[in-house]
């Protein structure tokens, strides 16, 4: 309890017992001002309605004695009907406020105070106008120096019709009110009997607060304190390491809830520990198997710059023997010269000359691929790039049995970009159809114009009828080192580099296969302003 209530800034129980007992503490005194006023209005009302009564017996005790004129018996009857400890004084007085019979002598013929209920019963403001209340008044309550409440009640005295047609009035008729009684009872008893009510209803509350606050008190302790204490517990020891502990609360309200989430986040956090264990123990072997892709990483890149360096080599022989045939060429021309025209030897010199030109047009096609030069950006005709393309590996000995399929759009469909980088897309892709139809089998080229996102691309589509790729290959299709080939066929850097040339570009470079029929890569290219 000390620890609850020696700093209830820090405690939420302290907190809430205190709201609860402030609340209870105001309800319950409202509760018990609003029954004290009820009461007293109760005994309020049963006083008026005796005291209506007690007027009532005495108009009727007096009212023979006023029909003949008997003062003597108005004024005895009056005195008999006052009693010192409950009827205080009894008058009777008329309309100008001169008492004419009254339980205490010395007030006969004297007037009523004009301040008093007997003129402010009925008028507005006795002492400066005669104007009549709306509503009369018929009671109110005082009280004296000793603090006892007194009840005063007035009641009028009607012209009943045994009053004017007596010979003995000379009240006309239509005077309705003849004079009023004024009784002043005492409420001292009742007075005793409210205050009793009040100790002993003030006796019932305090009880009452007392007993809720304890129950409220334990149900707080039973169902908030104690669960809160074991949640306490089980957080010190999970803090100490303990995953295997577990809060024992297995209500179904909100504390159970939050025990069972607790419970929860310490099994995931057991789990998260364990998972952490298992990741050292493999961490070797993650290492080890990060060490070996390292390793062919390292491999692949050799061999990259191996074929590097034999297409530099290659390039290098292809110039030499340029020069050479350059020669046959030349030699050919000026023997040709000395035959005559449709001569056989002049048929045969020029199938020379036609071969050898396009020798030579091959290798000064392959010399331009293979020439390091700058990026040399501008507008290019994709139709133009793409054939001269076809035109240097027709003659190659990997495409001697592939047939070449060429449907271009007779439009001209002008890019932005390096010629040399799109014949390189294209040329990856002329091989990679050729490695998986294994050089036999038709290749379908086709260039068309299509419209994407309000924007013109011109889209060539490279088909073969090859073995196609497997579907947990696609996603890694365009990662750097990743292929298909056999080690030694490929270096699983071709599609990667065309895909980083096309998007560098704008374009996109799509692909569809189906596995034993064949793959199908769409490359798209913005087409330049001026020719949209």
């Amino acid at each position: 309890m000390n620890k609850i209530f020696g700093n209830p800034d820090r405690s939420l129980v302290a907190k809430l017992i205190i709201a609860i007992g402030v609340l209870m503490v105001i309800v319950s005194f409202i509760f018990w001002y609003a029954i004290l006023q009820k009461q007293q209005q109760d005994i309020r009302s049963i006083a008026v309605k005796y005291g209506d009564s007690f007027l009532a017996f005495i108009k009727q005790s007096t009212h023979y004695s006023m029909l003949t004129l008997d003062s003597a018996k108005t004024q005895e009857a009056v005195e008999h009907l006052s009693s010192p400890d409950v009827i205080k004084e009894v008058n009777i007085y008329d309309h100008g406020g001169t008492i004419h019979f009254s339980s205490s002598e010395e007030r006969i013929s004297s007037t009523v105070v004009k301040t008093s209920l007997a003129c402010t019963a009925c008028h507005e403001d006795p002492e400066k106008s005669s104007a009549l209340l709306n509503e009369r008044m018929r009671w109110n309550v005082t009280k004296d120096p000793q603090g006892v409440s007194s009840l005063s009640l007035v009641s009028v005295i009607e012209n009943e019709k045994d009053c004017y047609t007596a010979r003995c009035h000379v009240h006309p008729q239509n005077q309705k009110i003849i004079g009023f009684i004024k009784a002043d009872f005492s409420l001292g008893l009742l007075d005793v009997a409210l205050h009793k009510q009040k100790e002993a209803l003030s006796l019932y509350v305090a009880i009452f607060v007392i007993i809720v606050s304890l129950f409220v008190g334990f149900i707080i302790y039973t169902m908030i304190t104690r669960p809160i204490r074991v949640l306490i517990a089980g957080m010190e020891k999970i803090a100490g390491g303990d995953l295997d502990h577990s809060v024992p609360i297995t209500s179904g309200d909100e504390m159970g809830v939050l025990a069972r989430s607790f419970n929860a986040m310490i099994k995931d956090l057991k789990e998260a520990r364990d998972q952490r264990e298992k990741w050292t123990q493999t961490l070797e072997e993650e290492v080890a198997r990060k060490t070996e892709e390292i390793r062919k990483t390292h491999t692949s890149l050799v061999q990259t710059e191996k074929l590097a360096s034999l297409g530099r080599m290659a390039a290098g022989v292809a110039h030499e023997i340029n020069n050479p045939l350059t020669g046959v060429i030349t030699f050919a021309h000026l023997l040709r010269d000395r035959f005559p025209d449709k001569s056989q030897e002049v048929d045969d010199l020029n199938v020379i000359i036609e071969q050898s030109e396009r020798c030579s047009k091959i290798i000064s096609n392959l010399l331009t691929f293979a020439r390091a030069t700058p990026s040399e950006k501008g507008s290019c005709d994709i139709n133009e790039v793409l054939s001269r393309t076809v035109f240097m590996l027709k003659n190659q000995e990997k495409f001697h049995h592939i047939k070449f399929d060429v449907d271009m759009d007779e439009a001209q469909f002008i890019v932005f970009g390096d010629a040399s980088q799109f014949q390189q897309i294209f040329l990856n892709m002329f091989i990679n159809a050729a490695d998986a139809m294994e050089k036999r089998g038709k290749i379908t080229v086709a260039t068309r114009r299509v419209k994407e996102k309000g924007k013109d691309f011109v889209e060539i589509e490279f088909s073969d009828e090859g073995c196609g790729i497997k579907e947990e290959d696609m996603s890694k299709l365009f990662e750097p080192f990743f292929t298909t080939k056999p080690i030694g066929k490929g270096t699983g850097l071709g599609l990667s580099v065309s895909h980083g040339i096309v998007k560098h570009f704008g374009g996109t470079l799509k692909v569809e296969s189906t596995v034993g029929k064949g793959t199908s890569f769409f490359v798209r290219l913005p087409l330049s302003e001026t020719h949209q």
